[in-house]
């Protein structure tokens, strides 16, 4: 039987949501400590683990059919390669910083300027826009620290928190692009995959939209019932459904959890009482 092959980061925060993912699609995984390759028991994929750099690489020589990536390494390296869905973590920026005592009066402070990054053509497309001449040192690793040992004076880099900047006394003046991991497709994928790949996708869309709602019970007053039905937004519509106390009604619906509290608020005003708030697991629609 066909399998799909999947790369993904071999180790730090993508690997970790990324298995996460995968394991919240109800795949079971069958990796021992330090393996390179590892197969799922209940679902046609097999994983490997790759380096991050490596895995555009990967994908356009066919080694591997899709990958779980950030969208800025894909920026970066994956000229021809497709993403087919953002997956909500791992969100991160690509920025410029600068030593804190450095004044910044805009981006023209990098004309002629030496910059360290892992990014380079992102950064060269990025200075090539605003008509900036710099100068670009390519660094694996450790760029923040290029500064204070006089290699460049900024860098472009990953930020998350902005703590790392923070530890090499560095101030983030610009940011080039905003990132969080996406799954993206090899250009050879074949049909056999493609079919495994659907039904992927379509697991992980469920997960994702489970995590991004929330099940709302609440009890009404009947002669509300209207005003509060139009509050929720609900799937299609709420179900109501009738309590044993005379005049009252259960309402089952939900909500999209970036609008839950203003949302809340405006059914308590209306009248609803005895709200419940649960998790949803997996949302299929």
């Amino acid at each position: 039987m066909s399998k799909l092959k999947i790369a993904i980061q071999k180790s730090g925060r993508l690997n970790k949501d990324s298995l996460q993912i995968l394991k919240d699609c109800g795949i079971s995984i069958d990796n021992g400590r330090d393996q390179l390759k590892a197969s799922a028991n209940n679902f046609p994929l097999e994983i490997f683990y790759l380096r991050n750099g490596d895995i555009p690489q990967y994908l356009k020589d066919g080694v591997v059919d899709a990958a779980i990536i950030g969208e800025n390494l894909l920026i970066e390296k994956g000229n021809g390669i497709q993403f087919i869905e953002k997956l909500g973590f791992s969100k991160c920026k690509v920025s410029l910083a600068i030593p804190k005592g450095e004044n910044y009066n805009g981006i023209s402070y990098f004309q002629n300027k030496k910059i360290a990054t892992s990014y380079p053509n992102t950064v060269q497309s990025f200075l090539d826009k605003n008509n900036i001449q710099a100068q670009l040192h390519i660094i694996n690793g450790s760029v923040e620290i290029a500064p204070n040992i006089g290699l460049a004076d900024g860098i472009c880099d990953i930020v998350s928190s902005g703590s790392t900047l923070f530890k090499n006394n560095l101030k983030e003046v610009a940011v080039l692009l905003t990132s969080e991991a996406v799954l993206v497709v090899s250009p050879q994928l074949g049909k056999e995959q493609q079919d495994i790949l659907n039904k992927l996708q379509f697991r992980i869309q469920s997960v994702l939209k489970g995590r991004q709602s929330r099940y709302v019970l609440l009890n009404a007053p009947n002669e509300k019932l209207e005003t509060i039905i139009k509050i929720l937004p609900g799937m299609r519509s709420p179900t109501v459904l009738p309590l044993a106390e005379k005049g009252w009604s259960s309402v089952h619906s939900v909500l999209n959890k970036n609008e839950f509290w203003e949302i809340i608020d405006e059914l308590k005003a209306n009248g609803a009482e005895g709200i419940l708030v649960c998790p949803i697991e997996k949302m299929v629609v």
